[in-house]
């Protein structure tokens, strides 16, 4: 992370992250299994025979309330037409009731979706109670209410209720939101679009908000408007039953955002990380970015790809298990790598709202470490002088070492095996990288020995490139090797952008007026590499 703003710190305004989309689980406590609600039925309500027809009569209850409160307070409630994208067409009534400076349920939608319930059977054989029932859990349609509301302290957020037993409540909230408020409060200018803050007065203090949401913060506010909005217990209910929430995250995402000054550097600098990402980014790589271990027991995909959302808008990801790590580019200044969680099982951590404390440092890590992978992998450029010395001999002690030129196949090839895989710790041992090389190239042992791989492993070590593990004869490329193997890579796969004819730009235009400094040395490398290629293509 210090790398990629030390990289790009004359470029970027200012960087923040924080906590973006969270969808938080409430499950009533003493409501969520079989046995639970037959005890609230017979020893609560004191009816004998737990039936449908009784939990029914709660659902109808609740729905009358839902309704009466909708009437009373003059909010306006609908069927979900499917299809519908229900935040945008309640945006208007959202805008009304900022305008108003007031807070509070602005709309409820109401929708027939699946949800958790209890399927009850008589017993197939006689039993010494004759009102025994079987309970079951099961998934069936029926109403389910989403209230849209405007928190004081948390800003918009949206509550779903199920109106059945055991009344599972779903609720979506954005760290964005709760920053703005913070901000509003503490009397800062600041520019916000969607889900994005573009300028602002204090970035520390924008900082210091994002990182005041807090485990306890939100189980008030999501207490509070459960108690409001949620099916409704008496006082003797609740005093014979733990009818308490238990609070579990669903999905959360995590974003560390680069605001830079100027669109064309961001552009660049996202196609480039791509092509790289897309090449460079392969299972082993990956699993180091997540701090896991890459073995056969590992399930779910290690994957990356580019998706293209809308015309000209890609998305670039990276699949680990149930999670995505993404980076795109948004409102022409705004580069933003989004951490995104559906199972947190899968980084080793809890659901509980209680480690919501855990999941941010863990998230910033990872971030961390894709931020400063990507800038590793940018941190390279052309410097001609640097490919005149590798092809000049050197010595070290009393060993003379050839030189490695760029047209050299069985080094490119070499280079090429360690960038993908060569993150074993410890190293790789020559038969590993041996054997690695010839499965990759589909190459005999006679076109390839092992001896001439011992040679070129001793030509790299003596420029710098490579590196042993203590006194172990196992390899790894050292942070110049990486640098070089990119560089050398370059020229062969016309990769990165714009140096070397991406698939984004194809050729640069030499009839185009190039409108910065930056942007004009890109040219000037794009037509110097460009220039190079083709006399190494026609020799």
């Amino acid at each position: 992370m210090e790398l990629f703003t030390r990289l790009f710190g004359d470029l970027l305004t200012w960087v923040y992250h924080c906590f973006d989309r969270i969808v938080i689980h409430g499950y009533l406590s003493g409501l969520s299994r079989p046995e639970q609600v037959v005890y609230f039925v017979r020893q609560v309500l004191r009816i004998p025979v737990v039936s449908k027809e009784v939990l029914s009569q709660r659902t109808n209850q609740y729905r009358d309330w839902v309704e009466a409160y909708a009437r009373n307070h003059s909010i306006p409630m609908e069927w979900a037409e499917k299809g519908l994208r229900k935040e945008d067409y309640v945006l208007p009534a959202l805008r009304r009731m900022e305008k108003r400076g007031a807070y509070g349920v602005y709309f409820i939608f109401k929708s027939m979706e699946q949800g958790r319930t209890f399927r009850i059977t008589v017993p197939r054989f006689p039993t010494q109670d004759p009102n025994h029932r079987i309970l079951a859990h099961q998934r069936s349609r029926f109403t389910h209410y989403y209230f849209y509301i405007r928190d004081e302290v948390l800003g918009p957020i949206i509550v779903r209720v199920a109106s059945f037993f055991p009344f599972q409540a779903t609720y979506w909230l954005n760290g964005h939101s709760f920053i703005e408020r913070e901000l509003q409060r503490a009397g800062i200018a600041f520019h916000k679009n969607d889900n994005a803050f573009l300028a602002v007065d204090d970035a520390a203090a924008l900082q210091a908000a994002a990182d005041r949401l807090s485990p306890a913060l939100i189980r008030k506010q999501l207490d509070y408007w459960t108690f409001l909005l949620g099916p409704k217990f008496s006082k003797k209910e609740r005093g014979q039953m733990n009818l308490s929430r238990f609070y579990a995250i669903a999905q959360i995402e995590y974003c560390r955002n680069f605001i830079f000054k100027r669109h064309f550097p961001i552009h660049k600098i996202f196609e480039r990380s791509c092509e790289i990402g897309l090449w460079r980014l392969t299972a082993n790589r990956i699993s180091e970015i997540f701090g896991v271990r890459l073995t056969k027991k590992l399930r779910g995909k290690l994957a990356t790809v580019i998706e293209q959302i809308e015309h000209g808008h890609h998305v670039f990801r990276v699949n680990f298990k149930n999670a995505l790590l993404r980076q795109y580019e948004k409102f022409s200044r705004f580069l933003r790598n989004e951490l995104l969680s559906n199972n947190l099982t899968d980084f080793g951590l809890r659901k509980g709202l209680d480690h919501l404390d855990d999941v941010r440092q863990k998230f910033q890590i990872i971030t961390g470490r894709f931020a400063g992978f990507q800038a590793q992998t940018l941190n390279v450029h052309v410097d001609f002088p640097l490919l005149q010395r590798l092809a000049l001999p050197v010595t070290r002690g009393t060993v003379r070492h050839p030189g490695i030129r760029i047209q050299d196949v069985r080094v490119i090839r070499l280079l090429e095996v360690l960038l993908h895989g060569g993150t074993t710790v410890g190293g790789w041992t020559a038969k590993q990288i041996h054997q690695a090389v010839l499965t990759a190239f589909q190459l005999s042992p006679n076109a390839y020995g092992l001896n001439q791989l011992r040679y070129d492993l001793r030509k790299l070590k003596g420029h710098g490139l490579l590196q042993r593990d203590g006194r172990r004869y196992a390899y790894q490329l050292t942070t110049k090797g990486v640098q070089v193997a990119l560089l050398f890579l370059f020229f062969h796969k016309r990769l990165c952008g714009p140096l070397a004819n991406s698939c984004f730009h194809h050729r640069a235009d030499p009839d185009h007026r190039p409108e910065s400094k930056l942007e004009a040395a890109y040219y000037k490398a794009d037509n110097a590499i460009q220039q190079i290629v083709d006399l190494l293509a026609a020799a």
